[in-house]
């Protein structure tokens, strides 16, 4: 078999859940890391696995970070890794004993992470580097891509707000940067007085091994993905890299060339999945902006880790789903407007984008919730983190044991407690590993330009303590998931905090006191028509004014599509999963 046959790509996940989406500390940069690099490699307790009191002595002692933000990049990797839902359950329940800071010092120096994993995750941090060129002509440089983009690289940049999504950006940053990376893995005898990498260096197999993080292939059209190292130890690629099986290691110089020759774009990315995916009918399509709703899903060939689901363009329609097509995916959300979204099944990470005027209900998100460039958007989540940029007038109902991140850009947002349940709710938290407790909705994390800024919410000093506040108890509603489903779940996970559940329990009396004075006034037959339509005009008038009506209409199916769902539609193949009644579903 000919090496040509082997391809070899950036994994999407690193890029997408591990890259925070501001311009990183200088102390990121590559002078710092390759220190580090030194650093832990001759230090003992540091290589090959960093526990947290030593990246917190390194990061807070040697780079002058501040001890949250050197934590957020700790958790931020800690999310990416593999644990099972039930070691992540048990994480959370020793953290919600914790009642002091060095109680929970003292459980987070138990985690720890790969040495040079975590090097080459903090060196990810510059793919949302600001440089000046880019932001005068829109392209990294030197670029490695001088020819004109295809079609499907013009739709994916139309459709990509940042490069988190990007996987032709992700491509771009490691065929410039392989070279550094690379470097960050070679043994610190190997370096020159300057502390760069030789060219006659030698990298070893178990430092190649955790290049995996970023890299994976196969070899041949359709086979299995392997590792990065499995694919470099033996066939086509063994004699181009250079694997020496008697010292198990690799020359710098010619491992850089094989994987220079071999990199290409990822198969299962959203490129691929915008030009090859499956495209989703809708069960009922309306005339005007609804015909541009579009749906499309590689769930149903990429490994774990890969799956995706992009929805864009979801105009004034209410779409509700519940399937397994959706469990461990990734769902984008793009330039919805007027729209109520749920998708109630557990989810590996939502991103939703360019989205305004609508409301998103989600299912347990295991990794992260991004809301970027949003105006007037409702989110109600349980997640493992909350991530919100660039947006204005929105709103997010929140059960996350970290504290939302609060990325530059943002104004007038509220953090409000996650209020909703629906019956397979918890199971579907356990499915994920999160857990009640610990809940940190209501203590944000304001990211700016220099760093971690976090006020009381009354401190005048910074502009950022002006972009969120608390939802006051006195404006707080619950909300209904309005489809019948199976399972056990019937009341908020957790409950909710006490003064919601006061201001609660008083809007409920307001109401009973309400009916007790109806049924007091002792109206003849008459005057109850009247009053009844009376109170029927103003609710109307209410749902107009809210918007509420056009929620309340498209959840009532219509004839035609009650007869072609009853039919066996072919645009609706997994409807016996479906969330009841509801207007528009998507078929999975």
């Amino acid at each position: 078999m000919e090496a040509d046959s082997v391809s070899i790509w950036p994994r999407m996940e690193p890029f997408l859940l591990g890259a925070l989406q501001v311009a990183p500390t200088s102390k990121l940069s590559l002078h710092y890391l390759r220190k580090m690099a030194v650093y832990v490699q001759t230090r003992e307790g540091c290589f090959p696995d960093l526990s947290w009191s030593m990246w917190r002595h390194i990061a807070c002692g040697k780079l002058q970070l501040p001890e949250d933000l050197a934590w957020l990049y700790f958790e931020t990797f800690d999310l990416l890794l593999g644990h099972t839902p039930e070691e992540r359950l048990e994480r959370a329940e020793c953290l919600s004993q914790c009642s002091s800071k060095s109680e929970l010092d003292q459980q987070r120096s138990k985690l720890s992470v790969d040495t040079l994993q975590f090097l080459l995750f903090l060196y990810i941090q510059q793919l949302n580097r600001v440089s000046l060129r880019t932001s005068l002509i829109g392209e990294e440089w030197p670029s490695h891509r001088a020819r004109s983009p295809s079609p499907s690289e013009r739709e994916t940049k139309a459709s990509s707000q940042n490069k988190n999504w990007d996987d032709q950006a992700h491509l771009s940053f490691v065929q410039n940067h392989l070279a550094d990376i690379l470097e960050l893995l070679v043994e610190p005898g190997q370096l020159s007085q300057s502390g760069q990498a030789k060219r006659d260096s030698q990298i070893s197999l178990e430092a190649v091994r955790s290049l995996g993080l970023l890299l994976e292939g196969s070899v041949g059209h359709g086979k299995g993905i392997q590792p990065i190292h499995k694919l470099l130890i033996k066939g086509p690629l063994q004699t181009p890299s250079g694997y020496s099986m008697l010292s198990r290691s690799f020359p710098l110089h010619k491992l850089l060339s094989c994987l220079q020759q071999n990199l290409t774009l990822n198969p299962f990315g959203m490129t691929a999945c915008l030009r090859s995916g499956k495209k989703l009918a809708w069960a009922q399509q309306v005339e005007g902006a609804m015909k541009r709703a579009k749906i499309a899903r590689n769930t149903h060939m990429a490994p774990s880790g890969s799956k995706m689901v992009l929805m864009s363009q979801v105009i004034k329609q209410t779409l509700a789903k519940t399937s397994d097509k959706l469990t461990g995916a990734n769902i984008k959300i793009h330039r919805c407007s007027d729209a109520f979204i749920y998708l109630l099944s557990p989810l590996r990470s939502v991103s939703v984008d360019k989205c305004r005027d609508s409301t998103v209900v989600l299912g347990p998100v295991q990794t992260s919730v991004h809301i970027h460039s949003c105006q007037n958007v409702r989110v109600v989540c349980v997640a493992g983190r909350v991530l919100i940029g660039a947006s204005s007038r929105c709103t997010v109902h929140a059960l996350t044991p970290t504290c939302p991140l609060l990325l530059p850009g943002n104004s007038d947002l509220t953090l409000a407690p996650f209020h909703i349940f629906y019956p397979s709710l918890e199971d579907h938290m356990a499915s994920v590993g999160l857990a009640v407790v610990p809940n940190a909705w209501d203590q944000p994390l304001v990211l700016g330009t220099e760093g971690l800024a976090s006020p009381p919410l009354s401190s005048p000093s910074s502009s950022d303590s002006t972009c969120y506040r608390l939802l006051p108890p006195s404006e707080f509603h619950t909300l209904a998931v309005p489809f019948q489903m199976e399972g056990d779940t019937c009341e908020v996970p957790g409950g909710l905090p006490p003064a919601y559940q006061a201001a609660l329990r008083e809007k409920q009396k307001r109401i009973h006191n309400w009916q007790k004075t109806v049924m007091e006034a002792r109206l003849n037959k008459e005057q109850k028509q009247q009053f009844q339509e009376l109170v029927e005009l103003k609710f109307h008038e209410w749902l107009l004014e809210t918007g509420h009506r056009q929620e309340l209409d498209s959840l009532i199916p219509t004839m035609a599509n009650s007869q072609k769902n009853s039919d066996g539609a072919a645009t609706d193949s997994s409807r016996a999963k479906d969330a009841k009644p509801v207007q528009t579903t998507a078929a999975y």
